[in-house]
């Protein structure tokens, strides 16, 4: 089940390949996340020390949250992958050019996770023709709805 995605990658980027990862949060965080507070649209994931964070990711805490806790909504969260998993990801990233891109954040057997895509940046003439094309089937689903 889905909580938020991230639109906004599939319009900047190819997305090639897709991973779901673990996110370390603290506990006011699964609550905002549950409340649906959570928002990836200007997040990326860096590799730091051969791990992967999350970062830009703004989760805004909810008002009852505790008063000993000092929410920050959008701290540094780090990823779990299998190493093989982020071996792959790092030589790729280092080697060909791609970058890293939340997709989205969704639930897995009552666990949060988010799925990260390997991506290239389109050109600004690509993300023209998408358009385009994402126009055109929607007048296609139009001219059929009206025969």
């Amino acid at each position: 089940m889905s909580i938020v995605d991230n639109r906004k990658a599939f319009h900047d980027y190819f997305i090639e390949e897709r991973h779901e990862a673990g996110l370390v949060l603290e506990g006011w965080e699964v609550k905002a996340i549950r409340a649906g507070r959570a928002q990836i649209k200007e997040a990326y994931v860096v590799i730091l020390a051969g791990e992967l964070f999350l970062l830009g990711a703004h989760i805004s805490p909810l008002p009852t949250a505790s008063t000993h806790v000092h929410p920050d909504p959008t701290r540094t969260r780090k990823l779990l992958l299998k190493a093989a998993e982020i071996a792959k990801l790092v030589g790729k990233v280092e080697r060909a050019g791609y970058t890293l891109v939340p997709l989205n954040m969704h639930f897995a057997r009552g666990r949060i996770k988010v799925e990260i895509g390997l991506a290239k940046g389109k050109k600004q003439h690509d993300k023209r023709e998408a358009e385009k094309e994402r126009d055109w089937q929607r007048e296609k689903q139009r001219l059929l709805r009206q025969r």
